[in-house]
Formats: structure tokens, C-alpha cells, sequence
């Protein structure tokens, strides 16, 4: 991992927390977990290499001296383990791209192939990359072996809401950005007269910035329309929990989403547009609604209570769940 995001982090931090959620779980199947990792971080039953300094960004000057840190670790140890699954660079793997150790590289948002074209034309053995949905891998065009392994939650950190109640709130939890589609989920709310809670932070950049104040600042009541802002895992817990369902109208190629199976592990179910990773997360009417448009996303919203929710937690825990997923991790090499 590049230093900058504690494990677990804080806040806001994708990849280290699945950092964190597969190391627990490789640890509690029996093997031994060493991670290379921000300074300060804590992993319970693991150990813990201290790896740069907190801090996100971080600097130009401990990012550079990632490389080489990471590089001296891997080479120093490359004896040492069975497997190495790296988060971070793929430029980290270098020193032990040819040695026969089992690598594997992830991936979880959209994927740069200029140094994957560079490196596979490298001497390599026993690496396998993978990407966090087939969507995403296939947008990808380089060599290498590649495998979609899907992202991951502990579902025994969420609780399950059998019956919100007619009058449940709908939720959008997102960055407030335009590709993220938060105008539709206030069109959608007011032309059902439902109450929308709208969890996330703003995007700092200035078209971002406009986005808000102009399509979505006005519709801001108190009421029918609340923003929250930044929620942490408690709240998050709380408001997907008493939502009808999550609106997720996406206006671009999501990579995941994990958002989606936050919301189906307590038992909410997610009506989406139908664009990246969506149309594999989704499982139609039972944990959600794939729709193409705002009118398609109405049309779902008034069958949603056709869905039962305990149904819903159910076939999301056993497609996302980090015991299932960890396990696919471990056993890409059989």
C-alpha cells in the first residue's frame, strides 16, 4: 500500500479497509498475515511492517521513497511467503516479478494498462491480476492473467431492518458528483413524495463544486430533501437500515459499487442504472432493480416492497461477504 491512509483507516479509504477485512479474515483460516503498511496502523493478530507516514494526500517525497522501501521489504523476503497480494503499485512487485512466489495484483477502480503492458513483456511467474468486476476487466486491454474477483464487505458489521415502515426514507450515498447521479435521485424522490437522505461529501473541484450549487443546493428543504454530509460506519449502518431503498442512478462505468451491497447487507434493496459493475452486483428482484432512466427508477420504486428484505441480506452474503470472497482470493492459484 502507499503510505498516506492508516489500516484501518479513519475515514474514508477504499482500499485499506479491504486491506484490513482480508488480512482478519486470511488470519482467522489459519495463516500467518504480514502487512506493509501506513505507520500507526493496528491489525489485530497480524503484523504489521511500518510503511511511510499518514497523511492523504501524501507527499511527493514519501511517495517516491515508497518504491524503493517496498522494493528492498519484497526482495528481503522473498523467501518468507507463500503468497504476496498487493493493493498498492504494481511497480512494487518488481524485484519478485520472476520469482516463484504467488503474486497477486488488484485492482479496484479503473485500470491504466501502460505499466501492465510494460511490465508483462518482463520475465514473471505465478502472477495473476485481478479487477473488482468482468465490466471493469472489460475495459482493460493488456497482458497479463486476469481473473474478477469481487469486492467485499463483513457483513457481521451490518444489521439487518426486516420493516423500515411505509414511510422509510430513500437514500443516495455518494460522493455529491454529477456522474454519481444525485439530481435523479431528488427528481425520483419528489415525483414519489418520498423523503430523500442524500450522505456523502462534495467533490472539492470547482465543476463538482457548480454541480451542487446549482442542481442540487436548491432543492435542499430540511424536509423532503436532507443532506447529511461524510457518514461514518455507525450512521452508515443506521440510514441504509431505515431506507426503502437505495437509489443508485449512475451516470458512468462504476467500477463496483460497494455502496450497493452495503445497502442489500441490511436489507435494503438498491434500484440502479444499469452501467458498469451494476448489471453482475444486482440481482434482479431479489436484492434490486436494474433500470435504464428516471422514469424506470419511479416504475421500480413503487414495486420495491415486492422484495423481501431478509431474501435480500441473504443472496448478498453469499456472493460479497469477506469469508466468501477471501477465499476466492486464496484459492485463484488451485
Amino acid at each position: 500500500m502507499d503510505p498516506g491512509i492508516l489500516v484501518p483507516p479513519k475515514g474514508y479509504g477504499g482500499h485499506e479497509r479491504l486491506v484490513y477485512m482480508f488480512a482478519r479474515e486470511y488470519q482467522r483460516l489459519g495463516h500467518e498475515v504480514h502487512l506493509l503498511v501506513t505507520t500507526g496502523s493496528v491489525v489485530e493478530g497480524c503484523i504489521v511492517h511500518n510503511f511511510g507516514k499518514e497523511g492523504f494526500p501524501p507527499k511527493k517525497e514519501d511517495a517516491r521513497k515508497a518504491i524503493p522501501t517496498a522494493w528492498r521489504f519484497l526482495w528481503k523476503h522473498r523467501n518468507d511467503f507463500d503468497l504476496v497480494h498487493n493493493f498498492g503499485r504494481l511497480l512494487y512487485l518488481l524485484p519478485i516479478l520472476n520469482h516463484p512466489v504467488k503474486k497477486i495484483m488488484t485492482y479496484g477502480r479503473e485500470i491504466s494498462t501502460r505499466n501492465i503492458s510494460i511490465l508483462t513483456k518482463f520475465p514473471n511467474r505465478n502472477l495473476i491480476f485481478t479487477g473488482c468486476s468482468e465490466n471493469l476487466l472489460s475495459r482493460m486491454n493488456a497482458g497479463g492473467n486476469w481473473r474478477a474477483v469481487y469486492n467485499a464487505i463483513d457483513f457481521s458489521k451490518y444489521q439487518l431492518n426486516e420493516s423500515p415502515g411505509e414511510n422509510a426514507p430513500l437514500v443516495f450515498l455518494g460522493r455529491v458528483e454529477k456522474v454519481k447521479g444525485c439530481h435523479t435521485a431528488i427528481a425520483v424522490a419528489k415525483a414519489t413524495g418520498h423523503q430523500l437522505i442524500i450522505a456523502g461529501n462534495i467533490s472539492p473541484l470547482q465543476d463538482e463544486q457548480e454541480y451542487f450549487n446549482s442542481m442540487i443546493a436548491p432543492h435542499l428543504d430540511g424536509k423532503q430533501v436532507i443532506h447529511i454530509g461524510p457518514v461514518n460506519d455507525e450512521q452508515k449502518n443506521h440510514w441504509l437500515g431505515k431506507a426503502k431503498a437505495l437509489l443508485f442512478p449512475i451516470e458512468w462505468n462504476e467500477p463496483f459499487g460497494i455502496v450497493m451491497i452495503e445497502a442489500m447487507a441490511c436489507g435494503t434493496p438498491v434500484i440502479a442504472f444499469n452501467n458498469g459493475s451494476v448489471n453482475e452486483v444486482v440481482d434482479e428482484q431479489i436484492t434490486g432493480y436494474k433500470v435504464n432512466n428516471k422514469e424506470e427508477m419511479i416504475a421500480a420504486l413503487a414495486k420495491i416492497n415486492l422484495i423481501g428484505r431478509t431474501q435480500c441480506r441473504a443472496k448478498a452474503e453469499a456472493r460479497f461477504d469477506v469469508k466468501v470472497i477471501a477465499r476466492e482470493y486464496l484459492n485463484l492459484f488451485n
